[in-house]
């Protein structure tokens, strides 16, 4: 269990007293899109040893540090602040009798097409070699963003349009556009407000002709669901389709139904043979997102006892197996994804 205050430790030591605790400490990335430190985490210098003590006295078993430099970090440099504030926790931990053995370095890395990993990865190894050279410590992180940013791209249509013509001086002149699309700030493009992330319209068809001032709005009767404002376009018409690069996310996982409209449905785009391959090991079912009902391989190495860092124990698959990549004659499954066959995009 993470904990960034006092009261949290008494809950621990009514209800649950034989939990391993971590403590999350605050170093927050002076530019990041979500500042997580506003909410979660304590100082590190002045709060977090107080809540080392606390705990020793409350007999429970503080096991190591987290911290979470913020979403969509753009600082590097406040890893390794971070590291080094952790290892002087570690050092007061072990001076008051815990063995802290986990080391919680959080997320927030770049996932966009076209960003990079790398200027924080060397960051944080040159952190970690400097103040945990050791095999006994276990590094964790949370690369939820970095993961998925790119991996989904939303098509959205056009479904209504209005023409602005302000010009008096030629009142048949369009001056402006104005187009409705079938997801919103309400839901896929809920990162627009959240974290104020900027999305590209790219149209699926090319256009001709000049760029028109344009302006992209959500379904909702909402004013609030706008989701490009003052984009230059070629013309559109009803029916067209527009796509969103790196809507992977903050997009899909917090979407809502607000005003009646539906959750946008996910389709994989994959290979044949990849997708035989990958379906059947671990198939998920709308089942198995039900509190109790995680398939037990899904679990594994997430135990933070100390004794075995080395648990991650995963079905073994054959990547040259024929049987899996020339034919797959298993009777079909209800999966939430489906595979679906595309033509060349252009």
């Amino acid at each position: 269990m993470t904990v960034d205050n006092e009261s949290e430790l008494h809950k621990i030591k009514k209800l649950h007293p034989d939990a391993k605790v971590v403590i999350r400490i605050r170093c927050d990335a002076e530019i990041a899109k979500f500042q997580l430190g506003l909410k979660y985490g304590c100082d590190p210098i002045y709060e977090a040893p107080n809540l080392l003590h606390l705990a020793r006295m409350l007999g429970l078993d503080v096991i190591g540090i987290s911290f979470h430099v913020g979403s969509g970090c753009q600082d590097p440099p406040a890893y390794h602040r971070a590291i080094r504030h952790a290892r002087s926790l570690f050092d007061l931990a072990m001076d008051i009798g815990f063995k802290p053995h986990l080391l919680d370095i959080g997320g927030g890395y770049p996932g966009n097409k076209g960003t990079s990993i790398d200027k924080i990865a060397d960051v944080v190894n040159e952190a970690l070699d400097e103040y945990f050279n050791t095999d006994a410590v276990h590094v964790i992180a949370e690369p939820g963003r970095f993961y998925v940013a790119s991996a989904f791209t939303l098509a959205t249509n056009i479904h209504s349009k209005r023409s602005v013509r302000s010009n008096e001086a030629s009142p048949n002149v369009i001056t402006h556009n104005m187009y409705y699309i079938n997801d919103g700030v309400y839901g896929s493009f809920n990162c627009v407000v959240c974290e104020d992330q900027v999305v590209t319209p790219i149209p699926l068809k090319k256009g001709c002709g000049k760029l028109i001032p344009s302006t992209i709005w959500g379904p909702t009767c909402d004013c609030l669901d706008q989701v490009v404002e003052n984009v230059l376009l070629h013309d559109m018409d009803l029916g067209d389709w527009i796509i969103f690069e790196n809507m992977g996310a903050y997009t899909l996982a917090i979407t809502t139904q607000f005003n009646g409209f539906p959750v946008s449905k996910v389709h994989v785009i994959a290979n044949k043979k990849i997708w035989r391959l990958l379906k059947n090991a671990l198939p998920l079912t709308e089942e198995h997102f039900v509190i109790g009902n995680t398939p037990a391989n899904l679990r594994l190495g997430l135990d933070t006892g100390g004794d075995d860092t080395n648990v991650w124990h995963h079905p073994s698959i054959e990547l040259t197996a024929t049987e899996i990549l020339d034919g797959d004659n298993s009777p079909p499954s209800s999966y939430i994804y489906d595979y679906v066959e595309v033509d060349a995009l252009s």
